[in-house]
């Protein structure tokens, strides 16, 4: 399970440093891709295989289905991590996310997200004010 909030920056060229504890769980390569709320979300390969068959069985007439898996795939790139600890994010994920100098990278359960330090403060702050009634609409999840 990935979880913690980490800062660092992102170089010129695109780098960033992947934190120490979630390099081990993520495996030599992984997958990153678009995510959802501006951000970047990366999945072990074992998590990504998981994903990619659920997404297969979207009924491929649906709209949303085309869509969200267009958006999902078209964005995703194998990534491996250098001697440094870093993996290098194509600038198109970059422009996706934001991603310019300050950055948040978090663990989210099965998945690990990096935010632009803007975005990931206003997410945050504006998600803090409403927490109490998200966690009210997830009760019905047995949460």
């Amino acid at each position: 399970m990935f979880m913690g909030e980490f800062q660092h920056t992102i170089d010129t060229k695109g780098r960033i440093i992947v934190p120490a504890k979630f390099r081990e769980k993520l495996g030599e390569s992984f997958i990153v891709t678009r995510g959802l709320d501006k951000c970047l979300f990366a999945y072990p390969m074992d998590e990504w295989k998981l994903l990619e068959e659920k997404l297969k069985k979207l009924p491929l007439t649906k709209k949303d289905a085309r869509a969200f898996t267009r958006f999902f795939f078209s964005g995703a790139v194998e990534c491996e991590v250098d001697k440094q600890g870093r993996i290098n994010i194509p600038q198109p994920l970059r422009d996706y996310a934001s991603l310019d100098k300050a950055c948040v990278v978090i663990g989210v359960s099965d998945r690990v997200e990096f935010w632009a330090q803007e975005n990931w403060d206003d997410y945050f702050s504006n998600s803090e004010e409403s927490f109490s009634d998200i966690a009210e609409n997830l009760l019905d999840f047995d949460i």
